[in-house]
């Protein structure tokens, strides 16, 4: 026995049908409902095969008034798809606009990271870890700390994550320094205008908000995979919000009887910024940039998922084949090495405050 095929979907009670009623609406719903091909919801089904409308739901179970509940009742109505697809072919329709923008605006980002995983790669272990020491040594001036980096270094070396460490290291110093030389700027103009401030948070908060992964799903279809500037925009993007948050801040709290004297002297606003303004708001700034560093760090393993060198990648490697202890031992190193990083940065910021105290 075949059941006999309908060719007209038979319309069922949707929850919604007294608003599109009340509108007047009815002939709008209904000839989409006609002319359409769409698939037949679970309502529909059960209403042709038993034969009956389903009963009316209670109160409780009232569901709410969201675009694929009122495309039940009105088959014309949009369903949340639409809005996701519309979203998404609107995205694709600029991609090739945007890619000829942007390409030969970000291409030195690429010409950065890719020069600075070369010298730190190539670079002797033996040139490499010492250089590192004097870095720390003149920026922290604490033996400890420099005894610490040391053996931390060594002890990745030992294990033979001195590669993975040093090309972490690589990124995480372009991205930071990118970020501070945009971000900076950035602050100091938000700290001199109250309507940029005004445009610029929101922006700040949507950075700031976004989970990171978020960051790699445009980029990944402007840039290809195995260009370097793709997780590199994504770390700036993610890292640069604390530096330029707090320069904006620490200039914003110079002490206005500071800034009557410098203009009692007769100081330019150049001379303001760079003599006055700047070195007292250097703590804040300096707490901007640890803070950027540390997120740059953070971002580096999430960005590993495309294509990004460094410990990350086997963090992903213990996590895809069941890795356990490759991905806490690499797990480890991004812990030394974030203490590294936060203590020299901290210490560099202890030595500014200082003299000021």
């Amino acid at each position: 026995y075949k059941p006999r095929r309908s060719t007209r979907r038979k319309p069922t009670m949707g929850t919604y049908d007294q608003i599109f009623s009340t509108l007047g609406l009815e002939s709008w719903c209904e000839s989409d409902e006609k002319s359409g091909d769409g698939p037949v919801s679970m309502a529909d089904l059960l209403a042709q095969n038993a034969g009956a409308d389903i009963p009316a739901q209670s109160i409780w179970e009232l569901p709410f008034p969201s675009m694929d509940e009122l495309h039940e009742s009105c088959a014309a109505f949009p369903q949340s798809r639409a809005l996701t697809k519309s979203i998404e072919e609107g995205f694709l329709s600029i991609k090739d606009g945007l890619s000829f923008v942007l390409d030969p605006l970000t291409q030195p980002l690429s010409w950065f990271l890719e020069g600075s995983l070369w010298l730190f790669e190539t670079t002797p272990w033996w040139i490499m870890i010492p250089a590192l020491l004097v870095l720390v040594m003149f920026v922290s001036r604490s033996g400890k700390l420099v005894a610490f980096v040391g053996a931390s270094l060594l002890l990745l070396a030992f294990i033979d994550y001195y590669t993975f460490s040093v090309q972490t290291l690589a990124i995480i110093f372009v991205c930071a320094f990118l970020c501070v030389m945009i971000g900076v700027p950035i602050g100091i103009a938000m700290s001199r205008s109250n309507r940029l401030q005004r445009i610029v948070i929101p922006i700040l908060d949507m950075l700031q908000t976004l989970p990171p992964f978020v960051y790699l799903i445009p980029l990944i279809f402007l840039f290809s995979v195995t260009e370097p500037k793709l997780y590199g925009i994504a770390i700036i993007l993610y890292a640069i919000v604390p530096v330029i948050r707090l320069t904006d801040l620490g200039i914003r709290l110079v002490d206005t009887d500071v800034i009557e004297a410098a203009n009692a002297y007769g100081m330019t606003d150049r001379q303001k910024l760079f003599k006055v303004e700047i070195p007292l708001a250097l703590p804040n700034i300096m707490a901007g940039v640890n803070q950027t560093i540390m997120m740059s760090l953070a971002m580096v393993v999430i960005a590993s998922l495309v294509s990004a060198p460094g410990l990350g990648v086997l963090v992903l490697r213990g996590i895809r084949n069941l890795e356990l202890g490759v991905g806490l031992v690499s797990g480890l190193g991004i812990v030394l090495l974030a203490v590294m990083l936060d203590r020299t940065t901290k210490l560099a910021l202890a030595r500014i405050n200082t003299p000021q105290d």
